[in-house]
């Protein structure tokens, strides 16, 4: 069994990084909006919110997800906090994901409770997502370097870990730049995959 973790702070607070270029009010609707694209990906997942806002936790339960209330913990302690918790509950795979993907379209598939399963952003510095047992003991470690941090962590525990390098996973918005990309490529139609032909269709 398989649940989707978000973290998610408070609208009011995020997205502080763009307060050059977006209003408190447009940074918060931003962050809500990313949020439920996030949450309509888990396509009926069981979507469990990690929060210390009370805005959020209610935002949460209106769209069906169970909100995880820990305040003062800090995002890597609330997130260990919050897979010990589905570890309880019986899941054996948590897809733990940042809120503010705009390309993301699915992650009911993501990660294997076999294995630790890691979504780099396109910088390849920080962790968007990541899949990894509930009962393994994972430490996260987030900020400027995480996904480095996170495979020595999956190497400290022994486990196999699998890279995922999907542009609608590691497109997230943190900075100007990153909004300025996602308005240009949510404004681009979907890329169509041409297959190359085999040798007997050459012929």
């Amino acid at each position: 069994m398989r649940a989707v973790l978000v973290p998610v702070k408070s609208f009011r607070l995020a997205k502080l990084r763009l307060a050059g270029v977006l209003n408190g009010q447009a940074r918060r609707r931003l962050a809500r909006e990313l949020a439920e694209i996030v949450l309509s990906a888990a396509h009926g997942t069981p979507v469990y919110v990690v929060c210390d806002d009370g805005e959020v936790a209610d935002w949460a339960v209106n769209r069906g997800a169970t909100a995880l209330y820990a305040p003062g913990l800090g995002l890597s302690a609330a997130v260990e906090a919050g897979v010990r918790h589905l570890a309880g509950e019986g899941f054996s795979l948590a897809v733990v994901t940042h809120a503010d993907l705009p390309l993301v379209s699915d992650l009911s598939g993501f990660g294997s409770p076999s294995e630790v399963t890691l979504a780099p952003d396109r910088r390849r510095d920080g962790t968007n997502v990541a899949g990894v047992p509930t009962e393994a003991g994972f430490r996260f470690s987030y900020g400027p370097g995480s996904f480095a941090r996170h495979l020595g962590e999956a190497a400290r525990l022994g486990l196999h870990c699998t890279i995922v390098d999907d542009p609608r996973l590691s497109s997230d918005v943190d900075l100007p730049v990153d909004l300025a990309l996602m308005s240009r490529l949510v404004a681009q139609p979907p890329a169509t995959t041409t297959a190359e032909p085999t040798k007997d269709e050459q012929q």
